[in-house]
């Protein structure tokens, strides 16, 4: 495994379970909200950011997180696995009232300097559908792109425990 894409709701642990991949097998991070936002939450162009998606899925080993359905064609083929972190909406949200008030005045690190955390309607609304809406968009996208891609899916915080503890840096030769 030397590309690993991590997906999943707002809340549900991509972003640190990316982090812990990451420097378990001593790959490179890449935080797709990084390359997305631009201070004052601008998004980037839709034919920006697709070509810089596609030259960083191009590399030859990372661990990406991020959703954006959008370049998932670009990513999903050039994944070694997909990793679903799927907790209950209730945890998602949470999550990230708890991420809000910790990071109410800074940035958080998967984010550009300029976006502090922020919470609206619209952003509640796409945790609490997400199930609903987004994921089936992953399987579509996973069944039309990537049909053998292995799928790790993780529904709690035990099995990503689990599964982590799976995981060891490569040999050093």
């Amino acid at each position: 495994m030397r590309r690993i894409l991590i997906v999943g709701s707002a809340g549900a642990g991509k972003s640190t379970l990316a982090r812990e991949v990451a420097r378990r097998l001593d790959l490179p991070l890449i935080h797709l909200d990084r390359h997305y936002w631009r201070p004052g939450w601008v998004p980037a162009g839709d034919a920006d950011f697709r070509a810089e998606v596609a030259a960083l899925a191009a590399g030859p080993a990372w661990v990406m997180d991020g959703n954006y359905g959008g370049t998932l064609d670009l990513r999903l083929p050039r994944a070694d696995l997909l990793v679903l972190c799927d907790p209950p909406r209730l945890r998602c949200l949470a999550r990230v009232l708890r991420r809000r008030r910790a990071h109410r005045a800074t940035s958080r690190p998967d984010l550009p300097e300029g976006c502090p955390e922020q919470i609206d309607l619209e952003f509640l609304r796409y945790i609490w559908n997400y199930r609903r809406r987004s994921r089936p968009r992953i399987f579509a996208a996973l069944r039309a792109t990537a049909p053998t891609l292995p799928v790790v899916h993780l529904r709690t915080r035990r099995q990503a425990d689990a599964w982590l503890a799976t995981l060891s840096a490569p040999p050093v030769c």
